[in-house]
């Protein structure tokens, strides 16, 4: 008999931000108690707050082909493992961190170790991927990984692999949690219900790799999925949709079949939720606690310029508290220094805080991604601050360096605008109140302000030094 192929997944950390809290520009930490302490907020950071599983590696590892076996190497947690032989490595490769996985794959290719680089890097950028992969997997791999597999059983690989069409989601595709280590995670059920999104932000390119329409998986299978999860832990659920609630009515049905198992559950939504009565007590009723939603900005003139439609600025404040009164605790995420913030934004930004209660702000910097229409608007503005014409020079961070030039505000006043603000936004009394004004998971509320309260700290630091570095 045949000794079985050996497959590994490998995922890739950010340099820094959530996935290391540390600095861009660090010294080597001399201290043995500094070092220590550094290290252990990391971690802390990475267990309570963050670290969940990469879904897509689940998914792909999931695929059984006889004679194949499978393992995930979560490169946040261990390294790479040099000693074992590997027939094949799949590397999934995001934008942000593209040259990490260049590397790696890179090394392993010199070991004459097969590669197949997949994910949204590889959709976007194809060409620019092929020197560094044996194998290329664009799009979805939902389909196409299990034909990679049986190529790799046969000895048949080729080098390249794709479909004209999206897979069908409503196919039964059960998601194994076999690869993974249960306690390295903050949880490990992850749900997703569909993919594309409708809406057209231009800073977003989830409607460029999965689509315009909704395309949501069977509702028997969900359920089916949250019963069988629930065997190996009882932890929070994640559903992982970019909006829970794009299509009310199949959300109702879903959650409302969700009541008898008695979750706690965390997710994304649209503030619309606020405007949508019987969906809200829905959600509240299946266990919701906790969903992050995407205000970017209370500006309407930044609204209309980055085609953020979805809800006027006038009506947020209401959604808002009709989410916070059923009780929902909500995470606001913002982009400050989008093309109509000025610097009055910082304090209209406050003032929205302050009116909604929201539980954690988020205030982020904008990401020009790489594929996405802001990237290409803004190169062709000649604001971005980093080499468009290579793809691997963005990189992601918990906003630590700015990538481009806001449009009505100087640099320098920007970034003094930005630190001022989180700040104000972000102290350890704050934290603390906010944490027990919450009006559920407030032990996860505290958490995440508290080390928003560290990680807002580390971007202020690497921000003026990015300044500092740009002066003649």
């Amino acid at each position: 008999m045949n000794a079985p192929k050996k497959v590994l997944l490998v995922f890739i950390p950010s340099e820094s931000g959530v996935d290391g809290a540390r600095s861009l520009y660090a010294e080597p930490e001399k201290s043995p108690l500094l070092y220590w302490f550094n290290n252990s907020v990391r971690k802390l950071i990475k267990r309570s707050q963050f670290a969940i599983p990469p879904l897509s590696l689940m998914i792909l590892s999931s695929i059984g082909v006889p004679g194949v076996e499978q393992r995930l190497c979560d490169m946040r947690f261990e390294d790479f493992p040099e000693a074992e032989h590997w027939d094949l490595v799949g590397i999934s490769v995001q934008t942000g961190m593209a040259r990490k996985a260049f590397e790696l794959a890179d090394r392993l290719r010199e070991k004459k170790i097969t590669v197949a680089l997949g994910g949204a890097h590889v959709t976007l950028f194809a060409d620019s991927c092929r020197v560094h992969g044996d194998i290329l997997v664009h799009g979805e791999a939902d389909d196409l990984w299990k034909t990679v597999l049986e190529d790799l059983k046969s000895g048949n690989l080729k080098s390249e692999y794709s479909s004209e069409h999206f897979p069908d989601l409503e196919e039964p595709r059960p998601v194994s949690k076999n690869a993974l280590l249960k306690n390295r995670y903050f949880t490990t059920n992850l749900i997703q219900t569909g993919r594309g999104c409708p809406y057209n932000c231009d800073f977003c390119n989830v409607h460029v790799l999965n689509g315009r329409s909704l395309r949501r998986r069977k509702i028997d299978d969900i359920v089916d999925e949250v019963a069988r999860f629930l065997q190996h832990d009882r932890r929070i659920f994640f559903f992982v949709d970019d909006s829970i609630n794009a299509d009310p009515a199949y959300a109702e049905e879903l959650f409302r079949r969700l009541i008898p198992y008695r979750i706690s559950w965390f997710g994304q939504a649209t503030t619309m939720l606020g405007q949508q009565p019987r969906l809200l007590e829905t959600f509240a009723r299946s266990g919701c606690r906790a969903l992050l939603v995407g205000i970017e900005s209370v500006e309407p003139e930044s609204r209309d310029a980055h085609r953020k439609t979805q809800n006027r600025s006038t009506e947020l404040v209401a959604a808002i508290k009709n989410i916070r009164s059923a009780g929902i605790s909500l995470y606001g995420s913002f982009i400050y220094g989008l093309d109509g913030d000025t610097l009055d934004t910082p304090a209209a930004i406050l003032d929205f805080i302050d009116l909604t209660k929201l539980d954690v702000p988020g205030i982020n910097i904008l990401r020009p991604i790489p594929g996405t229409r802001v990237f290409d608007r803004l190169r062709e503005e000649g604001r971005l601050l980093f080499d468009p014409s290579d793809s691997t020079a963005f990189r992601y961070t918990f906003g630590q360096e700015m990538l481009y030039q806001p449009k009505n505000i100087p640099l320098d006043a920007f970034v003094e605008s930005y630190s001022k603000l989180t700040r104000e936004i972000f102290s350890t009394t704050s934290s603390i109140q906010r944490g027990l004004g919450a009006p559920s998971a407030k032990t996860a509320v505290l958490f995440f302000n508290l080390f928003y309260t560290h990680l807002y700290g580390l971007s202020r630091n690497d921000l003026h030094k990015q300044l500092a570095r740009r002066q003649p």
